[in-house]
C-alpha cells in the first residue's frame, strides 16, 4: 500500500500547488482607449442609423481581455450603434457570424485554473462589455460581439430589425497582423498623373484588349498564367466585394507563413492564407491577391490582380490572373521543389468568380473582352511551372461599386465576347 500513499501525497501536492497559483492568478486587462483599435473603426449611416466597427487583431485581444482568444479562434468585433429613428432596433449578431461566441462562453475559454474569485471577476468583465442587443430611439449602444477568428479583412454585416423594416448596414474592416505584399506597396506611386491615361468607354474596352496577354517571370521573358480578368473600382469596394464573398488576403512569404504552409501540405489542412508565388506584369509582382481557400491547402480559387495604367469614371483598373488550385505535385521549378497543379480550364475559374462578385452585389457593370489568345484543349499553352491550360481568350470585366446591386441591375457592357484581334 506504499505506492497507494505515495501517489495521493503526490495528488495533495499538486492540488496544494494548484490552490497557490489560483491565489495569485492575475487579470489585468487594458483600458479601451489604451488598446488602439478605436481609431481604426469604420463607420457607415442608414438613414438615422450610424453603425461603426471594428475587429481586433490578437495582440490587441491580448490587452483587451488579458487573453490569448486569437489562439482559441475568437476574433471580438467592437460595434457602436446610434440610434437616431423614431423606432427601436434589435442587432441580430448572428448576421456577424452564424457560430459567434456569448460572452460567458469566451469566459469560461479565459478561466483561470483554480482561479477562484478572479474567474468570477473576468465573467463580470466580459459580460459587461458585450453588445447590447436593443438600441431604443435616440440611445447609442457599444459593446462587442465574439466572433471566429479572421485576419486581413473582415466582413462585419450589421443586421438591425425594427417594428417596421429591416437595415443591413455592411462593412469590411482592416485587422492587423497578416503580413501582405500589399503592406510594401504605395499604389498611388505606381505611377505618374499624366502616366495614366482617363478613357472613355470605347477607350476602356479598347485599352484592355491590348493589355498584355499573360503573366512573366521576374525577367519579363517567360509567359506564364493568362490575364483573364479585369477589375474597375477602388481598392476598399475589391476587398469589400472579395471578403463578402469568403475571398481571404494572401499572406507575405516569411519564415512563419513557409512553416504553416508546410505543417498544412503534411498534414492536410487548410490554410486561409497561404502564400502565392510571384508572378509579373508590369515589370513588377502582383500589387494585391485572393485567395478562396478549400479543405486542404492543395484545393483554392486564387487570383492576382496589377493596378494598370488606366483611369475609367475616375476609377483605377487592374488586370489579373485566375485559376484553381486542384492538388499538388513535385517539381524543380520552385524553391520547396513543389507547386500547386491548375485546373487546365483557367475559364472555369473565371465563370466561378463572375458568379461569385456578382453574388456579392457589388457589380454595377459586366462584359467580356479579347486579349488573352485562344489556346484550344488540344494545343493548350503552359504556364511557368508547367501545367497545361486552354481557354477561349476572353477576359473577364467587372466594375465594382460600394453601393448594393441586384443581379437584375448589372448592366452587361455591349461588347462582342467573341472579339479576337
Amino acid at each position: 500500500m506504499a505506492h497507494v500513499g505515495r501517489s495521493l501525497a503526490l495528488v495533495a501536492r499538486i492540488a496544494l500547488a494548484g490552490s497557490l497559483a489560483g491565489g495569485c492568478a492575475t487579470f489585468r486587462p487594458q483600458p479601451l482607449d489604451r488598446v488602439g483599435f478605436l481609431p481604426r473603426a469604420l463607420t457607415k449611416s442608414d438613414g438615422g442609423l450610424v453603425v461603426s466597427a471594428a475587429a481586433l487583431g490578437g495582440e490587441e485581444s491580448r490587452q483587451a481581455f488579458d487573453a490569448d482568444l486569437a489562439a482559441m479562434g475568437i476574433q471580438p468585433v467592437w460595434l457602436e450603434i446610434r440610434n437616431g429613428e423614431s423606432e427601436p432596433y434589435i442587432l441580430f449578431p448572428i448576421a456577424l457570424d452564424p457560430d459567434y461566441f456569448s460572452p460567458l462562453e469566451v469566459a469560461w475559454k479565459s478561466h483561470r485554473w483554480l482561479g477562484g474569485a478572479i474567474n468570477g471577476e473576468i465573467d463580470r468583465y466580459f459580460y459587461e462589455r458585450r453588445m447590447p442587443l436593443e438600441i431604443d430611439p435616440g440611445e447609442t449602444a457599444r459593446g462587442f460581439v465574439f466572433t471566429n477568428l479572421d485576419l486581413g479583412r473582415k466582413p462585419v454585416n450589421v443586421v438591425l430589425v425594427g417594428d417596421q423594416d429591416v437595415r443591413s448596414v455592411p462593412l469590411t474592416v482592416p485587422v492587423p497582423g497578416l503580413r501582405t505584399d500589399r503592406d510594401d506597396l504605395d499604389l498611388d506611386a505606381l505611377y505618374r498623373p499624366d502616366q495614366v491615361a482617363d478613357l472613355d468607354l470605347d477607350g476602356l474596352r479598347r485599352a484592355l484588349v491590348a493589355m498584355p496577354c499573360c503573366t512573366t517571370d521576374a525577367r519579363g521573358s517567360v509567359r506564364g498564367d493568362p490575364l483573364n480578368l479585369a477589375v474597375v473600382g477602388t481598392e476598399d469596394a475589391l476587398a469589400a466585394a472579395f471578403a463578402q464573398r469568403g475571398w481571404d488576403d494572401v499572406e507575405t512569404l516569411h519564415t512563419g507563413s513557409a512553416l504553416a504552409t508546410v505543417r498544412s501540405f503534411l498534414f492536410g489542412t487548410s490554410y486561409r492564407y497561404s502564400p502565392v508565388s510571384p508572378l509579373y506584369v508590369f515589370g513588377r509582382r502582383q500589387d494585391l491577391a485572393f485567395q478562396k481557400a478549400r479543405a486542404t491547402v492543395h484545393e483554392r480559387n486564387h487570383l492576382r490582380l496589377w493596378r494598370a495604367p488606366l483611369r475609367w469614371n475616375d476609377l483605377p483598373v487592374w488586370v489579373g490572373q485566375i485559376s484553381r488550385d486542384v492538388g499538388v505535385r513535385w517539381t524543380s521549378r520552385t524553391w520547396n521543389l513543389t507547386t500547386h497543379a491548375i485546373d487546365p480550364d483557367v475559364d472555369e475559374a473565371r465563370t466561378y468568380l463572375v458568379q461569385d462578385l456578382v453574388s456579392s452585389e457589388r457589380v454595377a457593370h459586366l462584359g467580356f473582352v479579347s486579349g488573352v489568345g485562344r489556346a484550344a484543349i488540344g494545343e493548350p499553352r503552359s504556364n511557368l511551372t508547367g501545367d497545361p491550360y486552354f481557354t477561349d481568350g476572353l477576359r473577364a470585366v467587372f466594375v465594382l461599386t460600394e453601393e448594393p446591386v441586384s443581379f437584375r441591375q448589372i448592366d452587361i457592357l455591349p461588347w462582342d465576347e467573341m472579339d479576337e484581334d
